[in-house]
């Protein structure tokens, strides 16, 4: 008795370290991915979602097949690099919604794979060598704008507009790019141009109002700082009946008249999949970077009637 006693309680024993062990394996393939977004904000929390979203149709079940880590700077630089280092060092895998959060993630890191997301030029953000060579531990998605259709589609709804104004963040170097931009193809279409650079939501009603007094239609570009005050923007543009063109659809939506630019929750999706290829084993400098794969001509409808612009001759969504 005693010795079958013995042997139940060894196989009893032999049972539980083996648990121990397959958990200890299935725990070793769980993925940690940490996701950080600089602040809250339509567009980049829909390419966060579309993030989540991808990765769980494609089979990667937080909780189980990945652990998420998600965190937010909240617009704050100072507390972005603590962020940044502490998601390098507990994740497999990060990715970086904006331009400086991929910043960020890149100077804390040192060998995990880095993502980037809604990045407007990578290669002078000095994330990537070039779009097609990354050439290092970061590739990504820029969400960077194609502008010629804005601008076509500015022509067709206001034909006789022949200055514009420019309204931009100077210390985002993502807005500074897409401006740079948008003048190069200004001056190419024959337009004049005003530009005045602001450097905190403060300085936006007295900057709008002296260009909207000005010119006959304001751009401005894919700007944080901008963005969050799009709703100012839309009441000043009712008031003077100056459109403001450019930026996010969901900055269209707030205040704006029209943009062309991305989906960001494709943005995310198409994010996520560049981040699958990672998690399969592909090597990140082995993984071209991207630029969005679905456009669109957002109209604000509203915002065309209150300022009586015709509209019906765009392509639009």
């Amino acid at each position: 008795m005693k010795c079958r006693l013995g042997l139940l309680g060894l196989l009893a024993s032999a049972s539980l370290l083996l648990g121990a062990c397959s958990s200890r394996s299935e725990q070793a393939n769980v993925k940690h991915i940490g996701i950080l977004q600089y602040m809250e904000h339509e567009s980049l929390t829909e390419t966060r979602e579309g993030i989540i979203e991808e990765l769980e149709k494609q089979g990667y079940e937080n909780g189980k097949d990945i652990v998420l880590d998600y965190q937010n700077a909240q617009g704050d630089h100072a507390s972005l690099q603590s962020i940044s280092e502490n998601l390098v060092k507990d994740n497999d895998l990060v990715i970086g919604i904006t331009t400086q959060s991929s910043q960020a993630l890149q100077v804390a890191n040192t060998d995990k794979p880095i993502i980037f997301s809604a990045v407007t030029d990578p290669v002078s953000a000095k994330l990537v060598k070039s779009m097609k060579n990354p050439d290092g531990l970061v590739t990504g998605v820029s969400n960077r704008q194609p502008l010629e259709p804005l601008f076509t589609a500015l022509q067709t709804v206001l034909p006789k507009a022949k200055t514009v104004g420019i309204m931009y963040t100077t210390s985002e170097r993502n807005a500074e790019v897409q401006v740079e931009n948008a003048k190069a193809l200004l001056k190419k279409a024959g337009y004049k141009m005003i530009v005045k650079g602001i450097t905190s939501t403060n300085d936006v009603q007295d900057a709008a109002k002296q260009l909207m007094k000005e010119t006959d239609v304001l751009y401005v570009p894919t700007d944080n700082i901008v963005a969050s005050a799009m709703t100012l923007l839309g009441d000043l543009s009712r008031e003077s009946g100056i459109p403001v063109i450019g930026g996010s659809a969901d900055m269209v939506e707030e205040g704006g008249l029209m943009t062309y630019g991305p989906d960001y929750r494709a943005l995310g999706r198409q994010t996520a999949q560049m981040a699958i290829k990672v998690l399969k084993g592909q090597k990140v400098n082995d993984i071209p970077a991207e630029y969005p794969k679905d456009t669109e001509l957002v109209v604000n409808e509203e915002m065309a009637k209150d300022l009586k612009i015709n509209t019906k001759d765009l392509n639009k969504k």
